[in-house]
């Protein structure tokens, strides 16, 4: 690690992915993230099972999911309900940088966890909040998950949904948690600076919708503006611009293009293409014009890419200057080229040495990747975690006996 936020320590009370997910950047990142879970069951997420690819099941010893959203970090479990956890959970947060909780503002209050309760452990905390629907309004107590909050409430289903098409579009698993953990980690860092600079600390929010909304802030713009629903998706095989569209090859794989400059780059593409006789057809120049042609270049450009695989237009494209990518699987992109040379993923090895890999926090700095951290067992550094705040083995046995902790 390049241990950009070595030194830092956060405190995470949170559960399933999303705001584990920014736990897990910010462990990327250098900082120590400890994790706090309950006594008789920790994080749900634990037991979660996504599509039958159970850790049974899997090649090498690893639950995926609860990997993507707690690798790097430390466990510790404290029942902090009870007197004595309480206390415990008093002294870790002293110890603390950032309190980092997806729990609700009603759950945050009856646990008597309120931002003046954690500024009287430790006034200096940046308290960092990742809610379903934010910490205000009437559905503030209201929880959320990505499919029914980012996906559905926040408009991303609708955005992505093809015009003309029955069904809405769907997503995998964590989708929307992912991109919001990263935002929320920023946020913690972005507070982090504040306070160096000024000794405040900060309280920290973000939610699922408000990740939603940015993810399709122009088309909520469009709604406010223009008083419709959004940017209106053009039909199946039919693109405002020929050269800003999607083309289905011989073996049914799909080819984007994005070029945004047709002039720019319509004679390069034309002769790559084997239409070379297009290059200077004032159907489709300048712009204006194949803008006004639209369905004809289309209807062209479909029947070209129809008639040759992905491999042959790979290599066709090869040089392209134009921006273009073939829609991959992600196993495909796994594989990618320009995946290993970054540092995109993380290679890990189980207790049996077998290797596998997750991904990586999408930010680096100094060009260097992390270093490979796997998920704790459910409090497996309670009593290290103890230890590092003073609390002597006495105090520990006794806590243990009352089942304080685990």
């Amino acid at each position: 690690m390049t241990g950009m936020l070595s030194g830092v320590r956060v405190v995470e009370l949170a559960s399933w992915t999303y705001v584990p997910s920014a736990g897990v950047a910010l462990s990327d990142w250098g900082a120590d993230v400890i994790k706090v879970e309950g006594v008789t069951s920790g994080d749900p997420g634990r037991a979660l099972v996504v599509g039958g690819f159970t850790r049974e099941a899997a090649r090498a010893d690893t639950d995926f999911i609860l990997e993507l959203s707690n690798r790097g970090k430390r466990s510790i479990a404290i029942d902090i309900k009870t007197d004595t956890g309480r206390q415990l959970f008093g002294r870790l947060l002293a110890s603390a940088d950032v309190f980092l909780t997806n729990w609700l503002p009603g759950a945050l209050e009856r646990a008597r966890l309120t931002v003046d309760d954690l500024r009287s452990f430790n006034p200096d905390i940046i308290i960092a909040r990742g809610t379903g629907l934010g910490v205000r309004g009437p559905d503030r107590d209201r929880g959320g998950f990505d499919a029914a909050t980012y996906l559905a409430r926040g408009g991303v289903a609708y955005t992505l949904t093809p015009f003309g098409t029955e069904n809405p579009a769907v997503q995998g698993p964590a989708f929307g948690d992912l991109q919001g953990g990263a935002t929320l980690a920023g946020g913690v860092c972005a507070a982090l600076f504040h306070r160096e600079r000024t000794g405040e600390p900060s309280i920290v929010d973000s939610s699922l919708l408000a990740q939603a909304m940015w993810a399709i802030a122009p088309s909520i713009s469009v709604a406010d503006l223009f008083d419709i629903d959004g940017i209106p998706g053009a039909p199946p095989g039919l693109a405002i611009n020929p050269l800003v569209a999607r083309y289905k090859t011989k073996d049914d794989r799909w080819i984007q293009l994005v070029f945004l400059q047709p002039d720019k780059f319509w004679a390069g593409f034309c002769e790559r293409m084997g239409l070379a006789e297009l290059a200077d057809d004032e159907r489709f120049v300048p712009s204006a014009n194949l803008i006004a042609n639209a369905a004809e270049a289309t209807a062209i450009f479909a029947n070209a890419f129809a008639g040759h695989d992905l491999a042959h237009w790979r290599q066709v494209l090869a040089d392209e200057p134009g921006v273009w990518g073939a829609l991959a699987t992600p196993k495909e992109t796994l594989n990618d080229p320009q995946v290993e040379p970054n540092g995109y993923v993380i290679t890990n090895v189980d207790d049996k040495g077998e290797k596998y890999r997750t991904v990586a926090a999408p930010v680096q700095f100094d060009e260097t990747p992390p270093g490979p951290t796997r998920a704790p067992e459910h409090g497996q550094h309670t009593e290290e975690i103890l230890l590092e705040l003073g609390i002597e083995w006495d105090d520990i046995a006794q806590a243990k006996d009352v089942q304080a902790i685990l």
